[in-house]
């Protein structure tokens, strides 16, 4: 996630700005807490952990969720935010910061791609079930697979078409992608590296490398009916191509410009990702969609011209 450092997201800067408030997000990196607990932990009442949660939870830091326990209902808190970078000078020359720029933007289901090519481990699942059967490639090819909310693939890729609105002497200066993603173990292995190719008109714009697969925390959006011990949530990343390079979350990944992209007034354009066999990472691809995982939303795309 971007963060913009600005008035606007004061209140934020203002939640980390408390050595108690940073202890707290550190245990609830480790696993999810009650109130009661909390405070047992931070030898104070649960009156001023309350009000500490308050704020972490009302800067977006945090969730919260009122479920039974032991002694009645409890109020357990969870990480909200699983990375940030901070944006203090936005990319690209002085122009391109200020200069009036038409947009649209297009909400793409993960389920929805246009082309595959996929290798084991595999499969796809709705908000409600399993679509065909794990580990066979060809459920891809499913009609419902434009259902999917959750899909993986250990090596291969995925590819969507994304509508190009932009006619006549216009030319896109900026391309956004916004989406949930992490890396695909068997199960799943929090460690597990992988190096994710994003490619646009078949021309690779950046690797970004996958930490892990996430399933040692349940994801916030996550089904209950998903079992444990599989892949649970992904990592919201953001995908920028501009006239002066490719970033990921802000920082420069490569110099590949939307200039060097082939794309052709009104012909529509191709995004894939892919986890290539040759690659020094080889450790697949887990997408979510706004059913599945911690980021309520499809693959989000913007279009600057």
């Amino acid at each position: 996630m971007e963060i913009k450092v600005a008035q606007e997201n004061l209140n934020l800067f203002v939640a980390l700005a408390s050595e108690t408030r940073i202890r707290m997000i550190e245990m609830l990196r480790k696993e999810n807490l009650n109130i009661r607990e909390m405070a047992q932990r931070l030898n104070m009442s649960s009156a001023i952990v309350t009000k500490h949660v308050q704020q972490l939870e009302e800067a977006g830091i945090i969730h919260t969720e009122i479920i039974a326990g032991k002694r009645g209902m409890q109020k357990l808190c969870s990480l909200r935010m699983d990375q940030a970078t901070l944006i203090f000078k936005p990319e690209g020359t002085f122009e391109e910061q200020t200069a009036d720029r038409d947009s649209y933007s297009v909400n793409v289901p993960v389920g929805q791609y246009s082309d595959y090519q996929v290798k084991p481990t595999c499969g796809l699942v709705s908000e409600t079930k399993l679509i065909g059967m794990v580990d066979d490639p060809r459920y891809f090819a499913e009609p419902e697979h434009v259902k999917a909310q959750h899909i993986w693939f250990a090596s291969g890729y995925v590819e969507y078409r994304i509508p190009n609105y932009v006619s006549g002497r216009n030319s896109i200066t900026s391309l956004r992608v916004s989406l949930e993603i992490c890396s695909e173990a068997p199960g799943y292995a929090e460690d597990w590296a992988s190096d994710i190719t994003f490619s646009v008109n078949e021309v690779p714009v950046c690797v970004w490398t996958s930490p892990g697969d996430f399933g040692k925390m349940r994801g916030k959006l996550t089904p209950s009916w998903w079992e444990e011990g599989s892949t649970q949530h992904g990592l919201l990343k953001t995908l920028l191509v501009t006239s002066s390079g490719t970033y990921m979350d802000g920082v420069l990944m490569s110099d590949v410009s939307v200039q060097n992209l082939p794309i052709q007034p009104g012909e529509e354009i191709r995004l894939r990702i892919s986890s290539l066999e040759d690659a020094r990472n080889p450790g697949g691809v887990s997408l979510f969609g706004r059913y599945f995982g911690n980021y309520e939303q499809d693959i989000q795309v913007k279009i600057s011209y």
